[in-house]
């Protein structure tokens, strides 16, 4: 059973936000948009904390992550931290009987997201990983359209990621002691898409280029399946594409348009290649307030894991992208428990 919200006599789910970074305000701004209460934010800078709740609204500014997480008007943690800093910014937070919004990708590694999930489960406390896109309306309905049939047997699923980044090795996305690389800032997106529509794959298949600091540049993957059905995803964070994506069965296709994991429309095409469907549903804000609302959700149902995005298959999706990583020869200091060295 889920902790219940305890943080105004309103009855009301308290958020605090981990982190002042880009994504961070993304967040707290839909957050606001859309009728959520933001108690709270921390950061490693006082004033850094306090700009961010000044822009924000935010009623308490925290100078440290442990101040934050102690707060008792908070319900909830959203973990914005590069995703070096997940793992033990999440356990902080559930350690101190908070529930966690955690950012994709959930962690570096599988063992790191079993971490959090365990104990998660263990405190009877929500972990979801913030793949805001799964939450979106437009997949909502692209889930139901499958399920109904209308394109048949779903074959095989196609979506790339790939964007025109910063090019200086020292940037974060460049860096692999922060993480870099395309395929866990990017990869995500079409690795979690593939697992939302097909499952786990029975077997990977994997190549990459890297840059001169030894991340990836560009990843592409296929994942096969026991029925036959294959995903084929890409990323790059050097050079952008239009980014679509679709849903091929034997009846027909749906097709993303660009960009496929924001709030865009698709069309429902049959083998002929006409139109079953065009799903066009306008957003209000950027779109991450869904993902906040299934947390609210299963915290007020008492429940631990929703059917969108249940934690099992956050470590799922990491435990592909470990597989990705090996075959590309891809390491992170993260890593370094999993390989048993004396870093345990």
């Amino acid at each position: 059973m889920a902790n219940q919200p305890t943080g105004t006599s309103d009855g009301a789910i308290c958020w605090g936000i981990l982190g002042t970074g880009f994504i961070a305000g993304l967040q707290a701004q839909d957050l606001n948009e859309n009728g959520f209460t933001v108690q709270a934010v921390g950061s490693r800078s006082l004033d850094s904390s306090n700009a961010f709740a000044e822009q924000y609204g935010v009623a308490t500014a925290h100078g440290s992550y442990e101040d934050l997480v102690a707060d008792p008007l908070v319900d909830v943690v959203y973990i914005a931290t590069p995703h070096p800093f997940h793992h033990a910014n999440a356990l902080l937070a559930l350690n101190a009987g908070k529930h966690v919004l955690v950012e994709k990708s959930f962690t570096m590694n599988a063992r790191e997201a079993r971490d959090i999930v365990d104990l998660s489960e263990s405190k009877g406390l929500v972990a979801l990983e913030a793949m805001w896109t799964r939450f979106l309306p437009h997949m909502v309905r692209l889930r139901e359209i499958i399920q109904e049939g209308t394109i048949g047997e779903v074959r095989k699923v196609v979506a790339s990621h790939n964007q025109s980044l910063p090019k200086d090795p020292a940037h974060r996305l460049n860096d692999p002691a922060l993480g870099g690389g395309a395929l866990l800032d990017l990869g995500i997106y079409p690795v979690s898409f593939a697992f939302d529509i097909l499952g786990t794959p029975e077997s990977i298949r994997a190549s990459a280029s890297m840059t001169a600091t030894g991340v990836d540049r560009q990843t592409a993957a296929i994942f096969d399946y026991a029925g036959g059905q294959q995903a084929i995803v890409d990323c790059e964070l050097d050079a952008a594409s239009a980014n679509r994506a679709m849903v091929i069965g034997t009846e027909g296709w749906i097709d993303l348009e660009s960009t496929w994991y924001n709030p865009v429309p698709f069309t429902v095409h049959a083998v002929d290649g006409s139109v079953i469907e065009r799903y066009e549903q306008p957003v209000s804000s950027r779109g991450m307030q869904y993902q906040a609302a299934e947390l609210e959700r299963l915290i007020r149902a008492g429940d631990t894991a929703g059917t969108i995005l249940p934690p099992s298959e956050s470590v799922a999706v990491m435990a592909a992208m470990d597989e990705i990583r090996r075959q590309i020869g891809l390491s992170y200091d993260a890593d370094a428990a999993v390989q048993g060295t004396p870093n345990d």
